[in-house]
């Protein structure tokens, strides 16, 4: 044995730099730890953002079917009624309303104008669930001369929405040879 002692020579270019003996070969098994670690990062990373993609369509997709609002709208009942004019029948009626969309519907108001025929309603909010009808009661002001021409009422809907938005909906509502009209034809005569 030899009294030698080793002996760093500085000045030597053939060395590693001082960072790459601190770094573990790939070999080494803390290095495939790693790389598995990383692996699973990255897997997680991308089925969470699936998961994530998911529910932002899911949730897009539940807003445009709580805002989809889908009526039609036909006379469903009418009664005689009065006149506070000559020519003119005001008369109580019904107006059936179904939901054609596929989330219920609140009707908070409903009006309508055509020739020789005012609609409103008489202040109730309705309910209807999808597939559902809902009966609105109306007041009718009818002028009997002309108000059971060929041209449809337009019938115009405030309605609340399931995700709590008011939208205004208009429909054409056929008066003509109406339950409205018969209900209508003998309390005209006798206003003529």
């Amino acid at each position: 044995m030899s009294g030698q002692r080793d002996v760093i020579d500085l000045d030597e270019g053939g060395r590693e730099p001082a960072e790459a003996a601190n770094v573990v070969p790939d070999g080494h098994p803390s290095g495939r730890r790693r790389n598995v670690r990383l692996v699973a990062a990255l897997l997680a990373g991308v089925v969470l953002g699936g998961v994530g993609v998911g529910a932002l369509r899911d949730a897009r997709e539940a807003r445009q079917r709580d805002s989809a609002v889908s009526l039609v709208a036909f006379p469903a009942s009418g009664s005689g009624g009065g006149s506070d004019v000559a020519g003119v029948l005001q008369m109580d009626a019904l107006l059936a309303v179904v939901n054609a969309g596929p989330a219920p519907v609140t009707l908070r108001a409903v009006t309508g104008r055509g020739p020789g025929v005012v609609l409103r309603d008489t202040g109730q909010s309705r309910l209807v669930r999808p597939g559902g009808v809902g009966w609105i009661e109306v007041k009718l002001r009818l002028e009997c001369a002309n108000a059971f021409g060929s041209e449809p009422l337009v019938v115009r809907f405030s309605v609340e929405t399931a995700d709590r938005r008011t939208r205004e909906v208009t429909y054409p509502v056929e008066v003509k040879g109406s339950l409205w009209q018969q209900g209508a034809e003998v309390p005209c005569e006798h206003l003529r």
